[in-house]
């Protein structure tokens, strides 16, 4: 009885250990699952340059109908980012500064040259390449006025309001394209009277380095 009871010991164990040492081939055999990237990680760039291009019709109260070309150099730091799936606001902050210089193709004055400063608010979903934005900012500039002209600016010193919205599109982790409507407000703060302003909108093209 005691040969018995040993000999189903022994037997006991062996399946015991043949069916760990298959448990555990079929284990190391099976590929391990992907890592799957949580949809709110996602990392901004810190850094940006663009250049970018628009054509501006001028439009409510101005009698001339400017029509004027933009030119816009831009850099663009990252400031805070949002990452809650569940937001309409998911996507991330920029502060910007640019230089712009835009010719006058018509209307009394030729030329205008200015800085503006802002802020932009990228909207970003999970795996997408086209990125909404919206920006705003205030500036200050100088125009060749024609005071003497009827509806021409008042003087040369001038600020400035930019509103932007739009779309990018990612080339990739560094490039991208975007395309959208500029909204620019010129106006010398009631410095001379009368004091015309001037708004003009229009579409806007550019490209961005992004680091």
């Amino acid at each position: 009885m005691r040969i018995l009871r040993l000999l189903v010991w022994l037997v006991l164990c062996a399946l015991a250990c043949a069916g760990r040492h298959a448990i555990a081939g079929e284990n190391e055999s099976r590929p391990a699952p992907a890592a799957i990237a949580s949809a709110t990680d996602f990392e901004p760039p810190h850094l940006e340059f663009a250049t970018e291009s628009a054509y501006l019709l001028g439009f409510i109260g101005n009698p001339n109908s400017y029509e004027i070309g933009a030119q816009f150099f831009t850099g663009r730091l990252r400031w805070g980012v949002n990452r809650n799936d569940a937001s309409i606001f998911r996507g991330y902050n920029q502060v910007y500064f640019l230089a712009m210089a835009e010719p006058i193709f018509r209307g009394p004055e030729t030329h205008y040259f200015g800085i503006s400063a802002g802020f932009r608010h990228v909207f970003v979903r999970p795996g997408w390449r086209l990125q909404p934005y919206a920006s705003g900012g205030i500036g200050l500039g100088w125009i060749d006025s024609h005071a003497d002209v009827f509806g021409a600016q008042g003087q040369d010193f001038t600020f400035n309001i930019l509103t932007q919205v739009g779309v990018d599109y990612l080339v990739n982790d560094h490039w991208k394209f975007n395309i959208g409507a500029l909204y620019q407000h010129l106006s010398n703060g009631g410095q001379t009277d009368p004091n015309p302003s001037l708004n003009l909108i229009g579409p806007q093209i550019g490209v961005t380095y992004s680091f």
